[in-house]
């Protein structure tokens, strides 16, 4: 009985390990190199972002949908000056999932520098770089941060 006991015990151990392997090998494989689904969410500040000219598609979030390395993926939208002060845009990234991401993909955007004035609406295509040598990542998510500062 005892014998069956740490039979069934390791049994277990053994499955579980399996999966838990299974689960992760895709994103921490060296050997990961192939498409990657990625999304996340936009967050602002002082300023609005929408999917549509009209702006009635607010966009809390974008779908880049599956990409692969050595690849670019572009996304536009219209950003309005929702302050009322002339603004200048800054753009970051944050909550990379996971992590070493980060390394491999790259979030850039056509917007020069130009002031907003209040309630100015500008088009922006935002343009996300894959590595080609990305590798451990299957999929990611990150956030994009919009921020404006006041001329």
């Amino acid at each position: 009985m005892n014998k069956r006991k740490t039979a069934l015990t390791l049994l277990t151990v053994v499955a579980a390990l399996g999966l838990v392997s299974s689960v992760l090998e895709p994103v921490f494989s060296p050997k990961s190199k192939g498409r990657s689904p990625g999304r996340g969410a936009v967050r602002t500040v002082g300023v609005g972002i929408y999917g549509d000219s009209n702006l009635t598609d607010a966009l809390s979030s974008i779908n880049w949908g599956m990409i692969d390395p050595g690849v670019s993926q572009n996304y536009t939208c219209y950003i309005r000056n929702e302050g009322n002060s002339a603004s200048v845009l800054g753009l970051s990234t944050i909550n990379w999932n996971p992590i070493k991401a980060s390394a491999f993909i790259g979030l850039s955007w056509d917007y020069a520098g130009k002031f907003l004035l209040p309630s100015e609406v500008i088009n922006v295509t935002f343009m996300l770089s894959v590595s080609p040598d990305v590798s451990g990542v299957s999929n990611f998510s990150f956030d994009t941060v919009i921020s404006s500062s006041n001329a």
